[in-house]
């Protein structure tokens, strides 16, 4: 076993025999960035997660919102936590609300009377290239209706988890700016698919802009691809880009089990987040893989590098 403590900052449970997750429920099955994803639609619960992370010492996870059943977004929340009560996982958690809904606020107050609730996702409505950008488009970033909830996350001293590609990043670095009392949390790594020249250069160029913002940090997953092995030389260029943009006290490795599961094992991914980060020192490398998460998601752990 690893001896460096990890807190997962991304991973997620589902109980598909109880639960509605539309994407993992229904068919056809819906377009995917890892493409088939037949594999994850089963039952993954924390002794499944234990057995994956076996060889590592994780002290700690947080459970992000997984686009379980819109209609009750708030169920979710309630299973999370009486799953945590019985198993000890997952420390904290990222809960759903439609930002753009009338019932927001309902929404938000009904997560926050859950003590291990720390923030919310709603994943914006996103183009599917750079240059089919919509400005202000109905549920984007830009969008009024979509900004109108976001501005009360702060009222109840919540964070966001952002899910979106990079090119929409300019809107990212507003929404900072105008919001600056919420902390935004950009999930995977801002999704760097498009691993030509060009498509960093425009990556590179969207992180260095968000980052600019100093309430938005980024979580390191996320970065596989299908029917290609995951591995040190494909990601350390994105890995290492990715701390030089957002500095050690503003990244989180996670591994966004059981998805990424299907590109590789955990093993693979930490011990590869391991092997890029040998040359930064213990400190360092503790914020990365333990004690910013402990930080940015408010968990009653203490800080290893204190």
């Amino acid at each position: 076993m690893t001896s460096l403590p990890i807190i997962d900052a991304h991973q997620h449970f589902w109980d598909l025999e109880r639960n509605y997750l539309p994407w993992l429920c229904d068919e056809p099955m819906i377009p995917f960035r890892y493409g088939d994803y037949s594999r994850i639609r089963r039952n993954y619960l924390p002794e499944d997660y234990r057995r994956d992370t076996a060889n590592h010492r994780v002290v700690g996870s947080v459970f992000i919102e997984t686009e379980w059943d819109p209609r009750t977004p708030v169920e979710e929340t309630r299973w999370v936590h009486e799953l945590a009560e019985r198993e000890g996982l997952p420390s904290v958690m990222v809960a759903q609300a439609r930002l753009d809904q009338p019932n927001v606020e309902e929404v938000l107050e009904a997560h926050c009377t859950y003590p291990r609730v720390r923030g919310i996702r709603h994943k914006p409505r996103a183009a599917s290239s750079p240059t089919e950008v919509e400005p202000g488009a109905p549920g984007s970033m830009g969008d009024p209706t979509w900004r109108r909830g976001f501005a009360r996350l702060a009222a109840h001293g919540l964070s966001f988890d952002l899910q979106s590609p990079w090119w929409h990043f300019h809107e990212a670095a507003d929404l900072a700016a105008t919001y600056p009392d919420t902390q935004i949390i950009i999930n995977h790594t801002g999704l760097p698919a498009d691993r030509s020249e060009a498509g960093l250069r425009g990556w590179r160029e969207a992180m260095s802009a968000v980052a600019r913002q100093p309430n938005v940090a980024v979580k390191i997953s996320g970065i596989g691809f299908p029917d290609s092995p995951w591995t040190v030389e494909l990601n350390r260029r994105v890995v290492l880009e990715t701390i030089d943009c957002f500095g050690v006290e503003r990244c989180m490795f996670a591994s966004n089990f059981p998805v990424d599961s299907l590109v590789a094992s955990f093993a693979t991914l930490f011990d590869g987040f391991m092997t890029i980060t040998e040359s930064l020192g213990e400190t360092e490398r503790l914020k990365l893989f333990h004690d910013n998460a402990v930080r940015l998601y408010r968990m009653d752990i203490p800080l290893e590098s204190a």
